[in-house]
């Protein structure tokens, strides 16, 4: 019996896979607040370099006035011929941040470029983590990664807080970025393995519902706590309570089945059987897939197995840039649009609540197509963007309409991919393969804010970028196979012999979306 098929028997989405989706669901909130939360730690509140220190009495500085000036106040010197200090020191205004990395270390002005630097590397972690943790976890398995990463992840977090040099914060937050690729892509494929077909995109759909309450709920915990430390202390600690974790949380029996442990998924499938009311009455034996009635010789799968074959390099190297312009442009527009001249805190709730209609309408479209809703999703977000051009500066509200249209389309574009990946790459290489993507994806996070560099040559190139990228996906989306309401594949062979007979009936499935 294939695992599909035992899902059925079992219920693809019964009480024991409800369960399981609280447990991947709560730490989606803390993977959000690390995520975002340097928008209030490195935030660079005004600032004026003073001439003299203490303060000369009665020059009246005025914030509103001097933002972000590197030269002496109240002096007509500029600064030292070496550009390296400022005379008197730093004067941060305290009307919004009581402390942030910035003002502890002086990150301004010269040494501005170090607070770039410093999110660059945390960017880089996330990839380093997309990497390493996908690899690993297709050996170790998707639970053991997960555990992993919520445990660095709590004790690099709080130490970030207590960090004594700019340094070793850096440090200390690449590693928690490694860890946000560990939790997040492990706890996505844990409960894909786990549902059944009709209930499967629930998989990055509800998890991306509490990532985005987690968008929201950063603006309230930031406007409480106004200082850094204590602020990343608040994001990090509760991850300590994820310890419980070892006991509740159940390993993939896909998995389990695809590595021989037969015995163990058998295990884990009667305890969900008896979770969710429909008790196995008699043994079960699990089979894995078998081509021309041989069984598929067992070995262990590496990265070059996603390029190996023809069909399966063709689907991989698609979905990779899918992953890369699905984020390119989501972080592109979200730097592009996020000076609204209104309260920072009250600018974060507004981007989460954005995100959150866009997350709903993919639940109406992703059961009738997997392809067609990321066509379509990428063309709007990358029509969006290209309108924007042909607005005059003169209507600003038009254009960040149509900008805020290109986002709502990208994001929802971004939640469907995480469904389409665990649905195109086969159990054998399947965390490989995300792990792969979410490289492509970080390495896009880290482009994006560059993209901006193009204003030099035009004002109006890096929304062209933004445009024509999307609408590259979804040109390329029509090349993949249709996975709505299939069977995941479990080896590459599955794959290279399925994708032939489903390219035989293409124009008809086509033809039946359409209608």
């Amino acid at each position: 019996m294939k695992f599909d098929d035992v899902l059925n028997q079992i219920g693809g989405f019964g009480r024991f896979q409800k369960t399981l989706y609280i447990w991947i669901c709560l730490p989606q909130i803390l993977l959000a607040f690390h995520m975002l939360v340097s928008i209030f730690t490195s935030a660079v509140p005004p600032h004026l370099c003073l001439s003299t220190w203490p303060p000369e009495p009665g020059l009246g500085y005025n914030f509103s006035q001097q933002e972000l000036a590197c030269s002496p106040a109240g002096s007509d010197q500029a600064r030292p011929s070496n550009g390296s200090s400022c005379p008197g020191g730093w004067e941060y205004s305290k009307e919004t941040f009581h402390s942030t990395v910035v003002t502890e270390w002086d990150l301004v002005c010269e040494n501005a470029s170090l607070n770039n630097i410093g999110s660059s590397i945390y960017m880089f972690g996330l990839l380093v983590g997309a990497v390493l943790f996908g690899a690993l976890a297709d050996k170790y398995g998707r639970r053991s990664i997960i555990l992993v990463g919520l445990a660095l992840q709590a004790v690099f977090g709080v130490g970030a807080a207590f960090a004594p040099t700019f340094y070793i914060y850096v440090a200390l937050r690449f590693v928690v970025g490694t860890t946000i690729s560990a939790v997040i892509m492990n706890a996505f494929v844990l409960g894909t393995e786990w549902t059944g077909l009709k209930h499967r995109m629930l998989a990055g759909i509800i998890t991306d519902y509490f990532f985005g309450f987690g968008y929201i709920l950063l603006a309230g915990v930031a406007y409480l706590i106004r200082d850094w430390r204590h602020l990343q202390l608040a994001i990090s600690a509760p991850g300590f309570l994820f310890v419980f974790y070892i006991w509740v949380l159940p390993k993939s029996a896909r998995w389990l089945m695809a590595n021989q442990k037969n015995e163990e998924a058998l295990d884990l499938i009667r305890k969900a059987a008896l979770v969710n009311g429909n008790p196995l009455t008699s043994d079960i034996k699990l089979e894995q897939e078998h081509n021309s009635g041989k069984p598929v010789v067992q070995r262990k799968h590496t990265i070059i197995d996603l390029f190996r074959t023809p069909k399966m390099r063709r689907q991989s190297l698609i979905v990779f840039y899918l992953w890369f312009v699905n984020v390119l442009v989501y972080y592109g527009l979200s730097l592009n649009i996020s000076d609204f001249g209104i309260n920072i805190y009250f600018t974060q709730f507004i981007f989460g609540l954005v995100e959150m209609p866009a997350r709903t309408i993919t639940l109406f479209t992703l059961n009738r197509s997997r392809r067609i809703s990321q066509l379509a999703f990428l063309s709007v977000g990358g029509l969006a963007c290209l309108l924007t051009i042909f607005i005059p500066d003169d209507l600003s509200i038009i254009r960040t309409a149509l900008a805020m249209v290109g986002k709502f389309g990208i994001t929802a574009s971004l939640s469907i991919i995480y469904v389409y990946s665990a649905e195109v790459f086969p159990t054998v290489v399947r965390q490989t393969g995300i792990g792969m993507g979410s490289m492509c994806a970080r390495a896009g996070g880290v482009i994006a804010p560059t993209i901006y560099l193009l204003k030099s040559l035009s004002q109006q190139a890096p929304m062209v970028v933004f445009g024509l990228c999307p609408l590259v996906g979804a040109a390329l989306t029509l090349l993949l196979p249709e996975t709505a309401n299939k069977a995941l594949p479990d080896t590459i062979e599955e794959v290279e012999g399925n994708i032939e007979s489903e390219e035989k009936s293409e124009p008809l499935r086509n033809v039946d979306i359409i209608n």
